[in-house]
């Protein structure tokens, strides 16, 4: 895979058992990159390690005062420099191609989780997290994948030199070899603890993240309430243990560049004293030194390789962990494979009724089915079950059985079918910035044009502010362009555009989570009328506790305590169902109380109330 390349086709199942397996996934993806780069940098530390006998064999020759000699040891190193060249060229060409399509490998695979997960995916994983593993992870990844040819490449060039040294000098080169392998296993025992140092620095820096995306996604809240200093306050705490932790990591990584620098160096003035012994007593002779010694000064170049090698893995090996972690998150936690042909169930024929087996909840077929529950959160996880995503529980373990399309469990379909059955759209829709019209170049049936969709959810007037704002000249709405998720749009606007996208795909099943949180009544009655008439006999699930949009559904559902506590329509629970009546009209415990006091005990409680006040 060259860059020019990418992306890649299909970027593959990963392994995402753990860190080093996803690793070795990586490295087994790209067996030709890494064969290509570790041939190239053969060539080049063939030519490093060539070098010093190259010298020896010109110093002998000029104390030998063989000319032709010298001219053949000339030629030798214009050969060397040209390999050492152009080796090092190709190698950093190819290392640095195996990084690129390595990140790139991992970006594919978490954009393609993202898109499989969608919201459900910052439910099980912190947003500061999936960060990180999109950005900092990414690249540590690739430095590893990348460096592991170069590593072994540096690994074959120090062989090759301890080898020609015992048969070029035998003497020296039996010191050589003896004290290369200590230099290069020297630091190994100080690595778990570098690793560890790094480690705790990586998991600070997350958090202070993860802190920092919290509270920008909160600003205009702390701004409202003061909280920005408090806030602030706390990112700076964050920051500087991220800082201290930094520090006794470098120091730690210090303390072993500092022993690869003085241990080659001890062992370089070790092979000089001991071979001007024998060069003095006449054992061997001053070429033999002169390519000792340069044999030793060049292996200090590949012995780095050691160091950056240990560096790289450290360094990605949690971050591998991160990135196995999100990959291997699925829509369904279930370890059984799905029944049917390859594993994948058929499509269930249209009209089937939706069912959660957790909650009891039934949303029939060609039904607008309200559904009200007490608890923002459970609304929301519910939301994310009825689009397929089993979700987890509090323990972790799977969240109960998969919701059913007629009779067919959700996460269980291939994720396009899914999609394509039910769309559930999130109580705070992203718009992407664009023109309109690409924001309604959505997977759609055909069967609701854009026009209908937006007559439908209210938006004439967020059409007249997008060409207000719009360039001189532009006279189409949908050639109007909005901004990054539509901030020059009020949260209004913003919604109510995103429910005419909903509009537009035509799903067989819509879900829709407090699509109408953000207008005012006028708006939400006319917007509950046009979508209850544009989704005429098709299904639609509508996570509400608005009374105008309750009024407008042919069955209302009251989720209590994670169950179905009660069916029927608007009116007849707000009759009949104090619990209903206490979400929808926001009534008191204490108001609840009152209202089913018959009138001279009533009379008598406001009495209470009025002395007591």
């Amino acid at each position: 895979m060259q860059i020019s390349d990418l992306p890649y086709p299909d970027p593959g199942v990963p392994d995402a058992r753990s860190g080093p397996r996803f690793l070795l996934w990586l490295g087994r993806g790209q067996l030709g990159g890494q064969f290509k780069s570790l041939a190239w940098g053969m060539l080049h530390f063939s030519g490093v390690a060539g070098l010093p006998y190259a010298v020896g064999l010109g110093v002998d020759a000029v104390v030998e005062r063989d000319a032709d000699r010298l001219l053949l040891v000339g030629g030798l190193l214009v050969l060397i420099g040209i390999a050492i060249a152009l080796g090092d060229a190709m190698l950093h060409r190819t290392a640095v191609t195996n990084w690129i399509t390595a990140a790139a490998r991992v970006q594919q695979l978490l954009a393609r989780k993202t898109a499989e997960l969608g919201s459900a995916l910052t439910r099980r994983v912190a947003a500061g997290e999936v960060v990180a593993v999109s950005t900092g992870d990414v690249e540590k990844i690739g430095w590893f994948v990348e460096a592991v040819s170069r590593f072994l490449a540096a690994v074959f060039s120090i062989v090759l030199v301890c080898v020609g040294l015992l048969f070029y000098a035998p003497e020296l080169g039996v010191v050589v070899a003896v004290g290369v392998p200590l230099v290069a296993l020297a630091a190994l025992p100080l690595l778990p603890r570098a690793t560890q140092r790094a480690d705790v620095q990586r998991e600070k820096a997350g958090k202070a993240t993860e802190l920092a995306s919290d509270t920008v996604a909160g600003l205009r809240v702390l701004r409202g309430i003061g909280g920005e200093e408090l806030f602030l306050g706390r990112y700076r705490e964050a920051s500087q243990e991220v800082r201290k932790a930094a520090v006794r990591s470098a120091r730690m990584w210090a303390l072993i560049s500092a022993i690869q620098v003085l241990l080659p160096g001890a062992l370089l003035i070790t092979v000089v004293w001991y071979g001007s012994t024998l060069v003095l007593d006449g054992r061997i002779a001053v070429g033999e030194l002169v390519a000792a010694f340069s044999a030793v000064a060049t292996m200090l170049y590949p012995l780095r390789h050691f160091e950056e090698i240990a560096m790289a893995y450290s360094f990605s090996r949690p971050s591998a962990k991160r990135a196995a972690r999100v990959l291997s998150l699925t829509r369904s936690d279930s370890a059984e494979p799905a029944p049917g042909a390859g594993g994948t169930p058929q499509p269930p024929a249209p009209g089937g009724d939706l069912y959660d087996p957790r909650t009891g909840l039934l949303a029939p077929a060609g039904c607008f089915t309200a559904v009200v529950c007490g608890d923002p959160d459970l609304a929301g996880r519910l939301a994310e079950r009825l689009g397929g995503h089993a979700g987890q529980a509090a323990d972790g373990t799977t969240a109960g059985p998969s919701v059913l399309l007629g009779g067919v469990a959700l996460d269980e379909l291939a994720l396009d079918d899914a999609r394509r059955l039910v769309l559930v759209q999130d109580k705070d829709p992203v718009l992407l910035s664009g023109t309109l019209r690409e924001l309604f170049d959505v997977p759609a049936s055909g069967a609701v044009g854009s026009d209908e969709a937006l007559a439908a959810a209210q938006c004439t007037d967020v059409l007249d502010a997008l060409l207000q704002s719009a360039p001189d000249g532009t006279r189409d709405p949908m050639d109007a362009r909005i901004t990054e998720r539509g901030r020059s749009l009020s949260g209004g606007q913003r919604q109510r555009l995103a429910l005419a996208r909903s509009l537009v795909t035509d799903p067989e099943v819509l879900v829709l989570d407090e699509p109408t949180s953000a207008v005012d009544s006028h708006t939400e009655a006319r917007i509950a009328d046009g979508v209850a008439a544009l989704r005429g006999g098709r299904t639609t699930v509508v996570l509400a506790s608005s009374p105008l949009l309750l009024d407008r559904a042919d069955r209302v559902v009251l989720i209590d305590g994670g169950t179905v506590a009660a069916v029927g329509s608007h009116r007849g629970l707000l009759a009949v169902e104090p619990r209903y009546r206490a979400v929808v009209t926001r009534e008191t415990e204490e108001e609840q109380r009152l209202a089913g006091l018959p009138l001279p005990d009533l009379e008598e409680a406001l009495k209470e109330i009025e002395e007591s006040a």
